[in-house]
């Protein structure tokens, strides 16, 4: 079975070495993360994801820019995924698990329920 491809993007470098290190540990994903999300569509465009996952607030352009930027790209169906520190676990439960469509994770992501999203995105 060949790793599927999965894109972090997040300015905090400490979270995307750690979400890398658990996802690509499954043997089930290949994962590219960059701190800089003005670099996202260069990058998608080298990498060519087949999920995004996105902090929301970022300096330079936050995660709905990105997304939006995305979306009006080659990358339009790809998923995505938003990761962020301000909702907690009972603002995630009040908005139904998304923001504008696109489901979210509360920080501190626990790593299995991370893998279990980004799985349901793809299909599995």
């Amino acid at each position: 079975m060949e790793a599927r491809r999965v894109l972090i993007v997040d300015d905090e470098s400490a979270f995307t070495n750690l979400v890398k290190l658990h996802l690509e540990k499954t043997g089930r994903f290949t994962v590219r993360a960059i701190n800089d999300p003005t670099q996202t569509l260069e990058v998608a465009r080298e990498f060519r994801p087949e999920v995004v996952v996105l902090d929301i607030i970022m300096p330079g352009k936050d995660g709905g820019e990105v997304l939006a930027e995305l979306r009006a790209s080659e990358f339009q169906h790809v998923p995505a995924l938003f990761v962020t520190a301000t909702i907690s676990q009972l603002g995630l439960d009040h908005q139904k698990g998304q923001i504008k469509g696109v489901p979210f994770l509360a920080k501190p992501v626990n790593p299995k329920k991370l893998i279990g999203v980004i799985n349901e995105l793809l299909g599995k």
